[in-house]
């Protein structure tokens, strides 16, 4: 078949998530940094569209090219593994810690940081030729996007803070859905249909994620945007990351896992004490 019901498709989630756990750590920063460096040419992309078409639209339609790439090619996001990895500890997977968890988590965060940390290096060079002059019409509105999305939430104090974290629990919210739609297919073109959905769908509406994150404001300040490096941490990646992380288990993982879980084939998924 070409679909998979949710009790067959929970346990490649379980399944997926003990796989990240185990996975060796050159294995893992590689796959996460490849995964980070194309979400980030793929907000470059999407920024480009809507500069040069002036239709926010085009570009939240075209955004998702990334995202399929990197998930068919068996890469790594942290908005990913935040649902994956603890299912197979909740699981009680034998060797799956808290421990091996949290690991997997702050591999994934360094290897997407590192990821769309090079490709912000490299559209703030091309933008700017070689630092030596101001950056193009797209330079200039990734470094907008920075600026607003920081001291713009901070000029709002405490609801400010929470707005963030609240758009952040969003954005996974659909993220994660992507991740596990792609699972509910066995076909290419059914997999992208899948992660296509939810993936326009954050990207429209303006949520905060963390990777995307990890490549526009970094960006930003090469540019010289005027806010700082603790303006980034604060008021927007630390609450951004949260948030994807409830946002994610919350309404993608926890409630698939507790729902589907017992109807789930017994001769794939352990059985959970």
């Amino acid at each position: 078949m070409s679909y998979l019901a949710p009790s067959e498709f929970v346990t490649k989630m379980v399944d997926a998530g003990e796989s990240k756990i185990f996975m060796s750590t050159r294995d893992t920063l590689i796959r996460a940094y490849m995964a980070g460096a194309i979400l980030a040419l793929a907000a470059w992309f999407a920024v480009t569209i809507n500069v040069n078409t002036g239709q926010p639209l085009a570009g939240a339609i075209l955004f998702p090219v990334g995202f399929c790439m990197l998930y068919l090619l068996g890469f790594d996001l942290l908005t990913g593994v935040f649902v994956l990895a603890p299912l197979a500890w909740l699981n009680k997977r034998p060797g799956c810690t808290l421990g091996g968890v949290l690991r997997n988590w702050g591999l994934v965060f360094v290897g997407n940081f590192g990821g769309a940390l090079t490709v912000a290096f490299m559209m703030a060079f091309v933008t700017t030729y070689g630092f030596t002059q101001a950056p193009d019409k797209v330079g200039a509105v990734i470094g907008n996007v920075g600026e607003a999305r920081t001291l713009g939430y901070a000029s709002h104090g405490a609801m400010g803070m929470i707005t963030l974290f609240m758009r952040g629990m969003l954005c996974n919210w659909m993220v994660s859905t992507g991740v596990v739609g792609a699972m509910v297919s066995t076909t290419v073109s059914g997999k992208v249909i899948a992660m296509w959905m939810p993936i326009m769908l954050f990207f429209y509406m303006v949520f905060e994620h963390s990777v995307v994150n990890m490549f526009l404001f970094p960006a930003g300040l090469m540019l010289h945007a005027p806010f700082s490096v603790m303006d980034y941490l604060i008021w927007n990646e630390i609450p951004t990351a949260l948030g994807n992380l409830v946002g994610g288990l919350s309404f993608t993982g926890l409630t698939l896992y507790a729902t589907h879980v017992k109807t789930a084939p017994k001769r794939d998924l352990r059985a959970v004490a």
